[in-house]
């Protein structure tokens, strides 16, 4: 393709809307532009790009034996309703956009699918003997989300890559579930990136096991722990680990102590001259359920020790029928104003103890009545501990679990974090890096066709509950996670594989007829080799031209300048700078040989 014919736009300064390199650079170097809040148009040469990304997850998922779909966008809420997710993707976690129609229905833009495609399940799997199935779709999502920010990472409206297979037992799905696992692993490689396959949540989606897929770079919202044997990785939401030892406590006999101003953990170590290993702290939380009704929530854990929050939800989702609800749950630390409308008195925060009175909870039939108590297992483990004596201004010390305090439900609801060492080895410390999440797949077991109704017929002639596995990648945020992870300070560095044109040729002087002819010739020869080629033949300044080329990443560029005395071009490679000067007539050879090593490398990876 010539330069000078297609819709290409490049910027000098950084756009004011760009937080990271990858959103700046994609804008900067014409491959998107922002029409709206988290919605943007993908250019010629960002279409390009998506296109390859697509067309390696279409070989990959076509080995496996998924069949390509396309399911539709709008989605009716009824669907959602039996699923029990209409509320919670449209109320509680407010993602879902959604609307109704001209008839009074109410519709939803499909933001996952989750439950379309159990609902064909439903109508047109009958028999053992039509599994296991595999269907996958590559189509346009919508979340609305609360921000919408870092360009395609984190969008409105966004290219995805989702499947969905169908088994009659466990075992089959482990084994798809595995396939996939490859076939994630194999898409990310190919595309030439660095990734972790990690232990994951699993969210709103739900399920059993999760793992995500996470390419690294300095600028991905995701945490990742992992040890350097290699035998352990996951996202810090699902991190488990062992914490450092507990100091023994100098505090041998209980009693109630003045502590004014104490009210956080560091003030109050140093009043005590303690180490905060040596607390149990009670952090307050208020969660309200999809049907309105609030629960307070007393977490007690040591003091030198962070809630997970997204375990804490896992928690409550599980006591939800406790309360008449579903899954959806919307999960707070109360400020004044939200204690306001539940508080019977004022709470002496900072200052709680684990048994607080009930009698701070207003009476009113969407409140419970009760604080639900967790206790971590790194509280449950002190001797003599420090705590709060629901009392501003003091404290108890010497403390103990079944004489002052008694214990309540236990769970793992610690934040692992970077230091700790890991479960499996303890002679391993966690190590941590940021990442972006761009796949994510789940054993989803029977959760969904159980609540639509989704069973075939067994061998034995029984009806059965289908059992299902999900599978996502995101094609325009693996995309841009492309361009975090190689950049320079010039532009932007693709990887061979999805870059939008292999090579560019620069031509210094268009006016120059010989330049011209050169160029022309190879330019030619090489789209003839299967070699994708861009022509600069733009009527601007060498140096404006190289600046683009360095700018928009293609992995060489051919410069057809003063070598030309001697029957030679210049080529230099994009990611390394490294520049040479090769006869004319073996260019083609040359960089189709660069090509082909550079895929077969990213192909064994």
């Amino acid at each position: 393709m010539r330069l000078s014919q297609i819709l290409f736009v490049t910027l000098r300064e950084d756009p004011a809307e760009a937080e990271i390199p990858s959103h700046k650079l994609l804008i900067r170097a014409g491959y998107i532009r922002r029409i709206g809040s988290g919605i943007y148009a993908y250019l010629p040469f960002m279409w390009r790009v998506l296109q390859k990304v697509s067309q390696i997850v279409r070989e990959e998922l076509n080995a496996t034996g998924a069949q390509e779909s396309l399911f539709p966008q709008l989605q009716p809420a009824d669907l959602w309703r039996e699923s029990g997710r209409w509320d919670t993707y449209t109320q509680a976690e407010g993602i879902m956009f959604s609307l109704t129609d001209r008839q009074e229905r109410e519709l939803g833009l499909g933001p996952t699918h989750e439950e379309v495609v159990t609902t064909l399940a439903r109508e047109m799997i009958r028999s053992y003997r039509q599994l296991p199935i595999n269907l996958y779709q590559i189509q346009n999502k919508f979340r609305d989300e609360i921000r919408p920010r870092f360009g395609l990472l984190r969008g409105r409206e966004f290219i995805m890559k989702d499947a969905y297979s169908f088994h009659a037992d466990e075992e089959s799905l482990k084994k798809t579930y595995q396939d996939m696992y490859q076939a994630y692993s194999n898409i990310i490689s190919r595309c030439g990136l660095a990734f972790r396959a990690v232990d994951a949540d699993s969210g709103a989606i739900g399920g059993s096991g999760s793992n995500e897929f996470t390419i690294l770079a300095e600028a991905g919202e995701d945490e990742v722990l992992y040890t350097e044997d290699g035998q352990y990785a996951a996202n810090v939401e699902k991190a488990v680990s062992l914490p450092t030892d507990a100091e023994l406590s100098q505090f041998t006999n209980y009693e109630k102590r003045e502590t004014p101003g104490t009210e956080t953990i560091e003030k109050l170590c140093k009043f005590l001259n303690c180490s905060p290993t040596q607390l149990v702290k009670n952090v307050l939380y208020q969660a309200v359920y999809e049907n309105g009704i609030t629960v307070l929530v007393i977490v007690s854990i040591r003091g030198d020790q962070d809630v997970n929050e997204v375990k804490l939800q896992n928690e409550l989702v599980k006591l939800a029928p406790q309360f008449g609800a579903k899954a959806a749950i919307a999960l707070q630390v109360p400020d004044a104003e939200a204690q306001e409308k539940w508080a019977a008195k004022p709470l002496p925060l900072g200052y709680i103890a684990p048994d607080i009175s009930d009698e701070y909870i207003q009476a009113d039939k969407q409140i419970h009545p009760k604080f639900i108590r967790f206790v971590d297992q790194t509280a449950v483990e002190l001797k003599n501990f420090v705590t709060g004596a629901n009392e501003s201004n003091y404290h108890v010390v010497g403390a103990n679990w079944g004489e002052q305090f008694q214990l309540s439900q236990l769970v793992d609801i610690r934040k692992a974090s970077s230091g700790d060492r890991a479960i499996h080895n303890p002679q391993q410390t966690l190590q941590s890096a940021r990442g972006i999440e761009v796949g994510h797949i789940f054993q989803l077991g029977d959760k969904y066709s159980k609540a639509m109704g989704a069973t075939y017929t067994s061998e034995q002639g029984e009806e059965v509950p289908l059992v299902m596995g999900c599978y996502g990648i995101g094609v325009s945020r693996l995309a841009q996670s492309a361009v975090e992870q190689s950049y320079d300070k010039d532009g932007i560095i693709w990887p061979v594989a999805i870059a939008p044109y292999h090579v560019i040729i620069a031509v210094p002087n268009v006016g120059d007829a010989q330049q011209m002819e050169v160029a022309e010739k190879l330019y030619n020869q090489l789209n003839q080799a299967g070699i994708e080629t861009l022509l600069d033949d733009r009527n601007e300044r060498a140096g404006v031209k190289f600046k683009d080329a360095d700018l928009i990443g293609i992995p060489y560029r051919i410069v057809t300048g003063r070598s030309l005395q001697s029957g030679k071009v210049e080529v230099v490679e994009r990611a390394t700078r490294r520049s040479q000067e090769i006869p004319i007539d073996e260019v083609v050879s040359t960089i189709k040989q660069w090509i082909e090593t550079a895929l077969t490398v990213n192909r064994k990876q």
